[in-house]
Order: C-alpha cells, then structure tokens, then sequence
C-alpha cells in the first residue's frame, strides 16, 4: 500500500524546487510516449505478430488474439483511462511540491516500464512500440525528475520494494485501464 502522511499532503510553497515541469512533466512525457504508441501499435500487431506466433508457438493463442486487437478503439480508450490515472499522479504531485506518494510511485512505475519497453524488443527481436520514446524520453525523464525531488529533499528513500510498487502500479493501471475500455466499447453502439 502506497503510504500518504502529513509531511506527503503537505502543499507545496510558491516557487517549490520541484517546479511543475516535475511534476507536470510526468503527464507531458507520458502524452508523448503514448502517442507513439498510439501511431504505431495498429501496424506492429498486423506486422510483427504473425511472426511472434510463429517464433513462439508455444504461446497461448489467446495472447496472440489479444495482441492482434490491441491497436483498435479499445487501445485508444485504454490510453485515454490511463491519461486519467497519469493526470491525477501528476496533479497530486504538483500539489504536494513532489512529495506525494501516489506521484513518486507513479513516476517510477513510468520510468521502470520505459526498460520494460526495451526488454520486450530485445525479447522479440525488433521494434515494439514505445521503444523509441523509452530510451529518449521516458527514461531519462524519470531520472531527471527525481534527481529535482531528490535536490528538494522530498524524494522518498529508494528501496527494493519502491520499484516492485512501481512496476505493480503500472502494471495493474495498465491492466484497469484495458478491462475499463473493453467493457465501455462493449456497451457503445457498434460494440468493439
């Protein structure tokens, strides 16, 4: 459970040293992120995944299924959940000048899955999106705006367990944000 005390919800001053581009820039570098893989995750699945399936076949068809409808509405609507859940990280940031839990869980939970990003095109041997933004963007942003919350002495002492936090927050936002925009687009007209 991500821990929320006195000190985390106390606002910020004006001109706190982790600036909004800290704390806001979470959201910023998120957008950018997710626009590449908006672009790009239609033509990876028709492209890559007949190949996947092929390299792998001991993967589960369902996985392959799955991925093959992975750039349709239901992607974008997952994209658009999770700009929420991004955005209210980022506002709660902001408002705590960086010492909120939920913001520095979240930025490295945003940090750890740009190197997953990069795992997973090295795993299948080839582009994947986000990759591109990961290694430009998502993790040197990450590395940035800690090291602004660290200089500000409200960045939360790094453990082990921090980075398990992060990843399971990403991870399980990511997987919210695809069962809220399957079940959406299955209530919409026209369903999927």
């Amino acid at each position: 459970m991500i821990e929320d005390d006195e000190e985390t919800r106390r606002p910020a001053g004006r001109g706190h040293a982790t600036g909004a581009a800290a704390t806001w820039g979470l959201l910023a570098a998120w957008a950018v992120h997710d626009l590449e893989e908006l672009a790009t995750v239609r033509r990876w699945a028709r492209n890559r995944v007949p190949v996947l399936r092929t390299r792998h076949p001991a993967v589960p068809e369902a996985v392959w299924r799955r991925l093959e409808a992975s750039g349709g509405r239901e992607f974008a609507g997952a994209v658009g959940v999770m700009a929420l859940i991004v955005a209210a990280a980022a506002a709660d940031g902001h408002r705590t000048g960086g010492r909120s839990a939920f913001y520095q869980v979240a930025l490295n939970g945003f940090g750890l899955h740009g190197a997953v990003h990069v795992g997973q095109a090295l795993a299948t041997r080839g582009y994947t999106p986000g990759v591109v933004t990961s290694p430009l963007l998502v993790v040197p942003f990450t590395l940035w705006a800690r090291g602004r919350l660290r200089r500000a002495g409200v960045l939360r002492p790094g453990r082990a367990r921090d980075a398990v936090h992060g990843l399971a927050l990403a991870g399980a936002a990511t997987a919210g944000a695809h069962l809220v925009a399957r079940r959406l687009m299955a209530r919409s007209p026209g369903g999927r």
